[in-house]
């Protein structure tokens, strides 16, 4: 469960990189050449290292204390994370440059947010393992296959840059990356199995007036539409050329239809961040709604029965990572390539997997895994032991088996991803019309 090894290496500061360029930091306390301090290099003034602050902006469901608490401790300089809804963060991203140094986001924004110049393109040379990465963010494909048929903004799509000064994406890989992933996940809805009283199947359920009054969908135009189209197909009430891409047409039929659900009591709420949905099906106020990995593990961490519906229509993708600010440069930039080093190296990864997101790596996430934990997350076994969440609380019992099984089974059944449309100022001004319906 623990690699103390590389903890170490980490924890001299600004550490050596195997894959560090030139301007690569040195580690201090060993000497030139060896295999950990390759030379030439230059020293780091660990002083200078205890004085960097990193800003981080990002949602709530990864700017989370422990992650925080453990890079500080590992890496030796502060982190100031900010958790934000999903659209105050891009708004940020996009016109405030000087209030954050670490852009935390999805894949999807990066339409939005890298016209805007203000992030700079990841040097993939500095990131140490980045082979490791799971290849349909790098490559585009899983388990040897192309992702391509996937509708929405699959992440390959908008991985690279043409340059090192670039605003445009390459369609084929660079030496430059707009985000280095670290989490993603295969999203379906969630449900109270003790208050439905069946098993859900459907993305179509969402509108079944069995549950008028007891559903939710999530307020964030980008997702909340993909969700409803995903219900809409299902229930037979129209289909989509490009369920990542509609047409104006298409936007006014599918918020026509959600208009409708809503002027007939089919929603309870609303909500735009982790917490509302946790509290929302914790109270029972909701039985199925849009929802979120980590928000199903909360629900279930407080002795609540949360199921996260593996449904016949399959699932709906996602990918976030990390991005820099245009402004960071110098030791600064240097500590932040050194977090995304170490924000892959493994314990982050499986921190995360403990509350059923993925690792970007996963094989080295496991190092910090249990066999029991990995063959439940990852491999879709019974669980030989209770499986605890990251703050050591229950999640399931013995014998139990993930919902929708094993890594392969759920992302092998993506039909879309989140996604930034060309007709997004439309879509946001339709939805916001629903919304204010």
């Amino acid at each position: 469960m623990s690699n103390i090894s590389r903890r170490q290496l980490i924890r001299t500061g600004l550490a050596a990189s195997a894959a560090f360029a030139a301007t690569r930091c040195a580690r201090t306390d060993a000497p030139a050449g060896t295999p950990n301090n390759p030379s030439p290099g230059p020293q780091v003034n660990t002083n200078q290292i205890k004085d960097v602050t990193l800003r981080f902006i990002g949602t709530g469901v990864s700017q989370i204390n422990e992650i925080r608490n453990k890079a500080q401790e590992d890496l030796g300089f502060k982190i100031e994370p900010r958790a934000l809804s999903t659209e105050e963060n891009n708004q940020i991203a996009i016109t405030q440059p000087r209030q954050y140094d670490i852009f935390d986001g999805e894949y999807f924004s990066l339409p939005l947010v890298i016209p805007s110049g203000n992030l700079q393109p990841i040097d993939v040379k500095r990131v140490t393992n980045y082979d490791q990465i799971v290849p349909f963010f790098t490559s585009g494909k899983f388990d040897g296959m192309p992702v391509e048929q996937s509708q929405g903004t699959a992440p390959y799509k908008v991985m690279y840059v043409t340059g090192p000064d670039s605003k445009e994406f390459s369609s084929t890989p660079t030496d430059y990356a707009t985000l280095i992933p670290f989490q993603y996940n295969a999203d379906t809805l969630g449900y109270r199995p003790d208050l439905v009283g069946r098993e859900i199947t459907s993305w179509a359920e969402l509108f079944n007036p069995e549950f008028r009054g007891k559903t939710s969908i999530l307020d964030i135009p980008q997702i909340g539409i993909m969700d409803a189209a995903m219900v809409a197909e299902a229930a037979g009430l129209m289909s989509f050329g490009d369920k990542g891409n509609m047409t104006r047409q298409e936007i006014d039929q599918i918020i026509d239809i959600l208009k409708e659900q809503k002027a007939n009591g089919q929603f309870r709420a609303f909500w735009k961040t982790f917490d509302e949905s946790v509290n929302l099906m914790s109270s029972g106020e909701v039985v199925l709604q849009s929802m979120w990995s980590p928000a199903v593990t909360a629900v279930k961490s407080r002795d609540i029965q949360c199921v996260y519906a593996p449904l016949e229509e399959g699932y709906r993708g996602w990918g976030g990572g990390i991005g820099l600010s245009k402004n960071l440069s110098g030791i600064a930039l240097d500590a932040a390539y050194e977090y995304i080093n170490w924000m892959l190296e493994g314990w982050v990864g499986a921190f995360l997997g403990r509350q059923g997101y993925y690792s970007a790596a996963p094989e080295l996430a496991k190092k910090y895994m249990s066999q029991a934990e990995w063959d439940f997350w990852y491999e879709g076994k019974p669980a030989a032991e209770d499986m605890v969440d990251p703050f050591n609380k229950t999640l399931e019992k013995q014998g139990a088996v993930r919902d929708g099984g094993s890594f392969k089974e759920r992302f092998g059944n993506i039909v879309c991803w989140n996604s930034t449309m060309q007709e997004n100022t439309y879509l946001v001004q339709k939805w916001n019309e629903f919304i204010a319906s």
